[in-house]
């Protein structure tokens, strides 16, 4: 038994700040996706999964956790994002796991339905979605939030949901699962990130309808709603560089979550052990309420 305030940093931390998409081997302190901890049981043996946003941060822990509980993953991420994606390839390789790169932008329609097409291709079938990538820049005014912005966030937070899930529903057969990736601000929005909390209420609401069709096949659909966590989304444009050096600070646990925290959440998502979850959301938060 540990004492979960002091398992991780706390604030403050160095002033830091990355150009996007923003790189984990680049964080100070170094992010914890569960390389050393986390332990497989074998629960996902045979499992086919897909996983966005895949090469860092709560995507490379899930990949990590997935592949040793023994299933076969293939991870979504931008090519300028390949420095990460080659040290979870070679944590893969070195543990004899599948961990199988496909780099491409989420924003493109046709790359989406690529996606799962060739995911399914690769691993021999599809029987787990992680819908988890995401855009988030702070803007202190909807004055400052442009056009393009906005676009591309609704674009890569909620248009590749709905791609992405039409085109790999037909595929999954029963018993598969699909997760997607809310937040706290789908429930309490924060004023500077005006178009990510709102994306993050569609989530919500889009798993809670998606659920009770996908459910007629046996497929279930539920989400994950992270409070503030370590990883290259935050010094990369996500939170202004002040805030930084006291993120998570706010949460009862007075420290932000470590990815690695995270991970086992979307395991019992996706296996037999959440047999009866359909639409539901999991909140993940350091102890802030989610209502």
């Amino acid at each position: 038994m540990r004492d979960p305030r002091e398992d991780y940093p706390k604030p403050p931390f160095a002033k830091q700040r990355q150009p996007e998409p923003g790189l984990d081997v680049e964080m100070d302190p170094p992010v914890d996706h569960g390389e050393a901890t986390y332990k497989g049981l074998g629960r996902m043996r045979g499992r086919k999964a897909l996983i966005t946003g895949g090469d860092s941060g709560i995507g490379r822990a899930v990949a990590i956790a997935y592949m040793r509980e023994g299933a076969d993953v293939v991870v979504n991420y931008l090519p300028e994002e390949d420095a990460d994606f080659q040290e979870l390839s070679s944590l893969a390789s070195n543990e004899g796991g599948t961990i199988v790169g496909m780099p491409g932008d989420l924003t493109d329609e046709a790359f989406c339905l690529r996606l799962v097409k060739e995911a399914a291709e690769q691993l021999g079938g599809l029987d787990t979605l992680v819908i988890n990538a995401g855009k988030q820049v702070f803007q202190e005014s909807i004055a400052d939030l442009t056009t393009e912005q906005f676009d591309r966030t609704l674009k890569t937070n909620c248009y590749a949901m709905f791609w992405l899930s039409k085109a790999a529903l037909p595929l999954m057969p029963p018993g598969s699962a699909i997760i997607n990736v809310t937040s706290i601000l789908g429930y309490k929005p924060t004023p500077i990130l005006l178009d990510y909390s709102a994306t993050k209420f569609f989530i919500r609401g889009f798993t809670q309808n998606l659920a009770q069709q996908a459910i007629k096949q046996g497929v279930r659909v539920n989400a994950v709603a992270p409070g503030p966590f370590w990883t290259a989304l935050q010094p990369s444009g996500g939170q202004p560089p002040e805030k930084l050096e006291s993120f998570g600070e706010q949460t009862p646990m007075g420290r932000p979550g470590q990815p690695a925290e995270l991970a086992s959440t979307f395991v019992f998502l996706a296996t037999q052990e959440a047999g009866y979850v359909v639409g539901e959301t999991i909140g993940v938060t350091g102890g802030m309420p989610l209502a």
